[in-house]
C-alpha cells in the first residue's frame, strides 16, 4: 500500500512538473527579454530576433539594447536591468568571478574577427611591428589580450617593443586612422575593417589575427559569448531554452540572408550602412555554439589567456557552473515541488 501511495505521489509530482513547464512555455511567448549587445560583430547575429518578433515567429519578445563599450553593459547586468548580453569572452569570465557566479555563458556567438590593418606598405609580419605604434580598441577585453599574446608568441615584448594606444570604441580607431596621413597601424574587428576600407582603398589588411592565432595555438579563438544572469536563468529556464532556439535561427539567417541581415544591422544601428554589413558578414565568423561544444571551446581558450595572464580571466579559471546547461527532468521536478510548497 505504501509503495503504491509513494508511486502515486511521484506520478502526481511529475505531472505537476510537466504542467508547470508547459504553462511556463506557453507564457514564454509574452516574456520580454532585455538583451544588450555591442555595436559590431557580436550583435550582428542577434538582429534577426527583431525581425522574427515583428513577423510573429519568435518565441519571446526581445528588447535589444546597443552599447558602445562592454563596461557600459556590466553594471546593468549587476543591477538586474538586463537579462542577457553579448560580451567579450574573457570579460564574461572576469564578471563571473567578481559576482560570485552572477552570470552564466549560454553560447559562443563570434569566433575570430580581428585584423591588423595599415595605411601604407611597411608591415608584412609581426616582426615589422617592432618600434611601431598600434592603435586598438578593447583594452581589458579580447583585442588587448589576443594582441599581447600574439606579440609575445612572435618574439616581441608588448610593453617594450611596441606602443599600444587604446580607444574606447572601434569607430574612434577608424577616425584616428583616417586622420593619419601615412604609416598608421591598427587592430580592428570586422565590420570596422570593411567600413574603413570602403572609405580608404589604400588601407591594407596585413595580418589576420585568427590565422596568426592558429599558427601558434591549437585552441579556438573566441571573440564573444552570450551570457545570462544566473538568477534569471534559474527562475526562467524555459525562457533561456526558447531564446537559444530563436538565437540559432537568427544566426542562421545572419549567415544565409545577407541582404536581410545587412538591412537590419543598419536599421538597428549595429553597423552604419547596410552595404558595409553585407560585405563584412561573411568575414565575421558568427556562430551559435552551445552545450558541450561551447564549454570545450571556451575552457580551452580561457586556459590560454590564463596561462599568459591570470588577470585576463579574473584571476582564476571559472568552474563548471560558468556554463549554462538545460535543467534535467529531475531538476525541474525538484524546482516545481519547491515552488509548490512556497
Amino acid at each position: 500500500m505504501k509503495k503504491k501511495l509513494l508511486s502515486l505521489l511521484l506520478s502526481v509530482a511529475l505531472l505537476l512538473s510537466v504542467l508547470s513547464v508547459a504553462a511556463c512555455a506557453a507564457k514564454s511567448g509574452a516574456q520580454t527579454v532585455r538583451i544588450a549587445g555591442l555595436k559590431g560583430p557580436t550583435t550582428m547575429g542577434l538582429v534577426n530576433l527583431l525581425d522574427m518578433k515583428e513577423k510573429g515567429t519568435a518565441s519571446l519578445n526581445y528588447d535589444l539594447q546597443l552599447y558602445g563599450a562592454a563596461d557600459e553593459i556590466v553594471p546593468k547586468l549587476i543591477k538586474g536591468e538586463l537579462d542577457m548580453a553579448a560580451i567579450p569572452a574573457n570579460l564574461a569570465a572576469t564578471f563571473y568571478q567578481k559576482t560570485n557566479g552572477g552570470i552564466q555563458v549560454m553560447a559562443v556567438n563570434t569566433l575570430g574577427v580581428l585584423y591588423v590593418v595599415e595605411k601604407g606598405d611597411t608591415v608584412h609580419s609581426f616582426a615589422d611591428l617592432k618600434g611601431r605604434t598600434i592603435l586598438s580598441t578593447g583594452k581589458g577585453t579580447t583585442p588587448e589580450y589576443v594582441l599581447r599574446y600574439l606579440l609575445r608568441k612572435n618574439g616581441l615584448d608588448p610593453d617594450k617593443d611596441v606602443k599600444i594606444e587604446y580607444y574606447s570604441e572601434a569607430s574612434e580607431v577608424t577616425a584616428q586612422m583616417a586622420a593619419t596621413k601615412k604609416d598608421a597601424i591598427a587592430v580592428l574587428p570586422q565590420p570596422y575593417v570593411t567600413a574603413a576600407q570602403m572609405k580608404d582603398s589604400s588601407l591594407r589588411v596585413v595580418l589576420d589575427l585568427t590565422q596568426e592565432w592558429n599558427k601558434v595555438c591549437d585552441t579556438q579563438l573566441i571573440t564573444g559569448v552570450t551570457v545570462v544572469r544566473t538568477a534569471y536563468a534559474e527562475e526562467h529556464p524555459e525562457v533561456v531554452t526558447a531564446f537559444l532556439n530563436d538565437y540559432k535561427k537568427s544566426v542562421d539567417a545572419a549567415n544565409n540572408d545577407l541582404d536581410g541581415t545587412a538591412a537590419l544591422c543598419e536599421k538597428v544601428g549595429v553597423v552604419a550602412k547596410a552595404a558595409i554589413a553585407k560585405k563584412a558578414l561573411p568575414k565575421c565568423n558568427i556562430v551559435c555554439r552551445t552545450g558541450s561544444e561551447m564549454q570545450k571551446d571556451i575552457a580551452a581558450y580561457l586556459q590560454v589567456l590564463y596561462d599568459a595572464s591570470p588577470a585576463a580571466v579574473g584571476g582564476k579559471l571559472p568552474d563548471s557552473n560558468f556554463y549554462w546547461t538545460k535543467p534535467t527532468t529531475g531538476q525541474q521536478i525538484t524546482r516545481s515541488v519547491r515552488n509548490w510548497f512556497k
